[in-house]
């Protein structure tokens, strides 16, 4: 449109190439929802013509709003994980499970996605960095019962949405799976292939995840007319390794494991055939989540599904409408789960 001339093109040259006035032409790049149909789509072609790009610092005075979401992790206090907090988060394929479905409803909309880790030390920077509005809300990752951040971004008003049920009550929109039908379907499955002597490898129990998960697995086992058995992991795949030693030693008689993720329930497999066992013909093993460890294990994993891509994107959705409509109250949206069933069980 410039020929030689390199400088972009202008407000006022999309307003003349649209044969509108510059003010019609700012209304349509600020999303101004009261602009006649036909006449958007004829300054969004002369904006295609013109290759004109918006200034998103100007955009942002206009809108109030930045176009970035955050999506925070978060880290516990004291947890005493063996592996950095870093290495755990990008190795673990639940957060990048996470990101995949936030970004399949952010990215048509010209929304960035953040990462923060959101370890101790790095609080108050993330609060200072939220407080000054530098997204406009956040996907909050947090798992565990004391974390203080969900109080903490609903008191400054921060728009944001969390990844699971909460551990105190808070007035947040949150996602989650059913917990309680997910451990039902793992253990009736155990059940069902004759399995009478069932234990449980529990998540970190100052989550409530793995609180509902434990306390799933022992209503349901104790339906069948069955003792359970459980001992504690911490999601990862070294701590099921450290937790299925455990579990056979104390109870050599188990010939049917719940691993409350895949992550633990591919070491717990390699701890029970390193013992002699066969799976799933004298042990049995059932996970939760149906990553891409599930794939990887030896034999593939049996486990519980729950729709991490789509409930991200759920998260996605219920936060754009929170930073559109503020005053609109707080939910929650519940998945169902599904049993995958492979060779392990």
């Amino acid at each position: 449109m410039t020929g030689s001339d390199s400088r972009p093109p202008t407000l006022e040259q999309v307003a003349n190439y649209a044969g509108v006035s510059r003010a019609t032409v700012s209304r349509v790049i600020n999303g101004v929802q009261t602009v006649d149909p036909e006449l958007r789509r004829t300054v969004e072609r002369a904006i295609a013509a013109t290759g004109y790009v918006p200034n998103l610092a100007a955009r942002s005075l206009v809108t109030g709003r930045t176009d970035s979401i955050a999506l925070v992790v978060s880290e516990p206090e004291n947890r005493g994980y063996s592996t950095p907090f870093l290495t755990r988060m990008f190795t673990d394929p639940f957060l990048g499970r996470i990101t995949a479905g936030a970004q399949e409803v952010l990215r048509p909309l010209g929304i960035h996605l953040v990462i923060f880790l959101a370890d101790p030390p790095a609080r108050p920077h993330l609060l200072r960095y939220l407080r000054q509005g530098h997204v406009d809300g956040a996907l909050l990752i947090s798992s565990h019962v004391d974390d203080p951040l969900p109080g903490q971004l609903v008191e400054l008003g921060v728009p944001v949405v969390l990844s699971c049920r909460p551990g105190h009550p808070v007035t947040i929109s949150y996602v989650d799976v059913d917990q309680w039908a997910g451990v039902r379907l793992a253990v009736d499955h155990l059940a069902g292939l004759g399995r009478r002597s069932l234990a449980t490898i529990t998540g970190p129990l100052d989550m409530p995840a793995a609180q509902d998960r434990l306390a799933a697995f022992e209503q349901s086992v104790r339906a069948h007319g069955l003792e359970p058995r459980h001992v504690e992991g911490d999601f990862t795949r070294s701590g099921g390794e450290r937790a299925a030693r455990r579990l056979l030693t104390e109870h050599p008689d188990v010939d049917g494991i719940f691993v409350a993720n895949d992550l633990m329930a591919d070491g717990a497999l390699r701890v029970v055939q390193e013992t002699g066992r066969k799976v799933p013909d004298e042990v049995a093993v059932i996970g939760f989540d149906d990553s891409t460890a599930a794939l990887e294990c030896h034999p593939p994993l049996t486990t519980v599904r729950q729709p991490v891509e789509e409930m991200a994107g759920e998260m996605a959705q219920l936060l754009m409408t929170r930073i559109r409509e503020p005053q609109r109250t707080p939910r929650s949206v519940i998945f169902n789960p599904e049993l995958i069933v492979r060779a392990s069980a």
